[in-house]
């Protein structure tokens, strides 16, 4: 029996946030955009019709830039970015904030689309996934087109695929010819377009990684392919090294998973400035609350019942403490992760400022292995 030659691609959508964004306000296309402001920078209509947008300039806070579109990162800014810092490089770029609601619904959307053309999908994330091509009849660039019409098509969107004989090659083929492109390779074309690449484009060689190949003058993926093993083994050690090895190389076997169970589902927030436990007990009352009720939200969309409850904080001096408390049965009720979550809280000293709460759900099961009980309802909560 002869086995086929696996045709995987991956699927990236162009600046995803900031493109639905410029789908609601076309005016600002062409533009530098960022998003990552707060929700009380939402653009606001003047009495003639037109829309004002806030400016990064006008920015002051600790945010993170979330993403940027391609104008804007010609300019250095950068999603992971902070945003004071964004403002110096970019202080004319248009400013807006995060629409998670819409991502979502976008990102729905364009694997719907993927879906009836190539069914065997390995979910990524809100703007990625993976596509086993290899039992469909036509060939790699015909399919590609389809797929890429069909998104446009659904939701006016631009998205940029790479096709190779598997994974690892094909996450980087995405990004060679982005915005909105087409990249198929064969293992044949290694030398010429990948090997030139530097080390990090490899999805799992991370900051600390391609800083210590770098004192090994190791700087591109050609360079890592002709090292001698014994020397990545003492540095890295053998099953590491064997790794950085088949990357080099172009070796990967790992499947496309059209299924996967969640471990967690959790919710967290920083805050725009420090919070105090007892002085702004009220707001963060009510950010708490609110976080139970999202992580209960999520947890009913999806099917699930959890039965460990953890908070994680953040002080502000950076410090991050969690803590977690286990039930006998698992749930998805509010109120009971409510409780449970503060009573984690009565565990963890409360007398610094706060910069961000999260609350998360673990030990996950399908909702029909469990059916969730009321554990009683606490009246006063730390927070």
């Amino acid at each position: 029996m002869v086995q086929l030659l696996r045709r995987i691609a991956h699927l990236d959508m162009d600046a995803f946030y900031a493109s639905v964004d410029l789908l609601r306000y076309p005016e600002l296309r062409g533009q530098p955009v960022v998003i990552g402001g707060r929700r009380s920078q939402q653009p606001v209509m003047d009495a003639d019709g037109t829309r004002r947008f806030a400016r990064l300039r006008d920015y002051v806070g600790r945010g993170v830039i979330t993403t940027s579109t391609y104008e804007a990162r010609a300019l250095g800014v950068f999603s992971g970015m902070g945003t004071m810092k964004a403002a110096k490089l970019a202080p004319d770029a248009f400013l807006l904030p995060v629409d998670f609601d819409a991502y979502r619904h976008y990102s729905r959307l364009f694997k719907a689309v993927v879906a009836r053309i190539a069914p065997e999908i390995e979910d990524r994330g809100i703007d990625e996934i993976y596509i086993d091509l290899t039992h469909l009849p036509e060939d790699s660039l015909t399919l590609a087109r389809r797929i890429k019409d069909g998104v446009r098509k659904e939701t006016g969107l631009s998205c940029s695929i790479g096709i190779s004989p598997n994974k690892l090659l094909s996450k980087i083929c995405s990004d060679l010819d982005k915005p909105d492109g087409i990249t198929i390779l064969t293992m044949e074309d290694l030398p010429g377009r990948i090997w030139p690449l530097s080390v990090k484009k490899i999805n799992g060689i991370g900051p600390k990684a391609t800083a210590k190949l770098a004192t090994l003058g190791i700087d591109t993926i050609g360079q890592l392919a002709v090292i001698e093993p014994e020397v990545l083994q003492e540095h890295f050690g053998l099953s590491y090294a064997q790794w950085l090895l088949n990357a080099a190389h172009g070796v990967d076997a790992s499947p496309v998973t059209t299924h996967s169970e969640p471990k967690s589902i959790s919710r967290e927030t920083t805050f725009e400035k420090d919070l105090h436990p007892r002085h702004d007990r009220t707001a963060l009352s009510e950010i708490f609350t609110e976080l139970c009720s999202r992580v209960a939200n999520d947890l009913k969309q999806k099917g699930y019942l959890g039965r460990t409850i953890g908070i994680k904080l953040r002080y502000d001096d950076f410090q991050t403490v969690t803590r977690d408390s286990s039930l006998p049965i698992a749930t998805d009720n509010p109120t009971i992760i409510r409780r449970v979550a503060g009573e984690c809280l009565r565990r963890v000293p409360l007398v610094k400022k706060l910069r961000l709460l999260g609350v998360r759900v673990s030990a996950l099961q399908g909702v029909g292995d469990s059916v969730p009980v009321d554990i009683g309802v606490q009246t006063e909560l730390p927070l």
